[in-house]
């Protein structure tokens, strides 16, 4: 069953998510950091702070860097009457340090709110929003689907930028390490031409690899059913 955001709580909204996606300890104007997950931070450091387990850590390719990928699911503390807005979130690390960080929020959980709302909740944090060059895209993933960069805010070091999709709508934010951002992008790149190269060999692997698993289970199976078989 869909829920529903009387207008009048918009307000009370507002407010909640102004105060779920403000860390303790952040003044305004920083834009390293996301609540307390540092950008640059290793792998370890993440897992701890989520409270994730090693093994949710996938790779998203080995070369020609490594690249890890930890998707979390926040939930709030059942002790608190705070809702959690982040609906998922997800770590990116070049070569063990975090370089990307990407916020879907619930749906629900910000109906009400607009552009302007949430561009200002984050201001608090990060400081004052410049808007994007580009200010929309069509979403390739997305059947008919439109995003609007809202804000960004950055500094030398870098970056986060606010997303409006039309599809509910939803809220994006999108954080990066500058100076691995392109390192990733070109990685990314050489890697897909690597699988691309190694893929007919790859195949003839598997082949090689699930016949000779064939063998073993009629063999096995030989084994258990010649002793008893009777014409």
């Amino acid at each position: 069953m869909l829920r529903t955001c009387p207008v009048g709580s918009v307000a009370v909204l507002a407010s909640s998510l102004l105060f779920a996606i403000l860390a303790p300890s952040a003044s305004a104007g920083e834009v390293s950091r996301f609540r307390n997950f540092q950008l640059g931070s290793d792998v370890s450091t993440i897992v701890k702070q989520t409270g994730a387990n090693p093994v949710d850590v996938k790779i998203v390719h080995r070369r020609p860097a490594l690249v890890q990928l930890l998707e979390w699911r926040p939930q709030s503390l059942s002790s608190s009457t705070q809702p959690e807005p982040a609906q998922d979130i997800a770590f990116t690390f070049y070569n063990g340090e975090l370089f990307r960080i990407f916020v879907n929020y619930d749906r629900y959980e910000t109906e009400g709110l607009t552009s302007k709302d949430m561009v200002d909740s984050f201001s608090v944090k990060f400081g004052e929003a410049l808007k994007p060059t580009s200010v929309a895209k069509q979403a390739a993933a997305t059947y008919g689907d439109q995003e609007e960069y809202l804000a960004r805010w950055e500094d030398s070091d870098y970056r986060f930028e606010l997303i409006r999709s039309s599809f509910g709508p939803t809220y994006k934010l999108t954080g990066v390490l500058k100076r691995l951002e392109e390192p990733a992008r070109l990685a990314a790149l050489e890697a897909a031409k690597l699988d691309d190269k190694e893929a007919p060999q790859r195949e003839a692997d598997q082949k090689i690899k699930d016949e000779a698993t064939e063998r073993a289970k009629l063999e096995k199976a030989r084994l258990v059913n010649k002793p008893k078989f009777k014409p």
